[in-house]
């Protein structure tokens, strides 16, 4: 005879649950109110402060920088590591450097751009005043 599924209604009377659980008379009983223990609380504040913006709980944010993935194929993984340990440092931080030197650079590229482009469309007006 095959046993009814845990929850459901019996098939006989339809209006008692076949088996209610191992859990649910334990339940009734812990209705007491727990006992706080300070010290668990006080340990687990201290390792996990609520202020703290240096988190990397949501794998996104580090105060105030931003984390990125780079996927690079296994080659370009091989030349970067190779390249890091010739240098002795990681691959992390060498890719980290860089991407910083490209942005500075870029960044200074598109401000001499800006101002060529700027320099070019200005035009100087000489008025004579007699």
């Amino acid at each position: 005879m095959p046993l009814p599924s845990l929850g459901r209604l019996s098939t006989r009377s339809n209006l008692k649950p076949v088996n209610p659980g191992r859990h649910r008379n334990a339940a009734a009983k812990e209705a007491e109110p727990a006992v706080e223990d300070h010290e668990l609380t006080s340990y687990l504040a201290a390792l996990a402060p609520d202020s703290d913006k240096e988190s990397t709980g949501t794998g996104k944010r580090f105060g105030e920088a931003q984390v990125f993935q780079l996927r690079v194929n296994v080659i370009a993984s091989e030349q970067l590591k190779d390249i890091a340990a010739e240098r002795g440092t990681s691959p992390h931080a060498l890719a980290q450097e860089w991407i910083l030197e490209r942005l500075s650079w870029e960044g200074q590229a598109s401000s001499a751009q800006q101002r060529r482009h700027e320099e070019a469309h200005t035009e100087e007006l000489h008025l004579d005043l007699h």
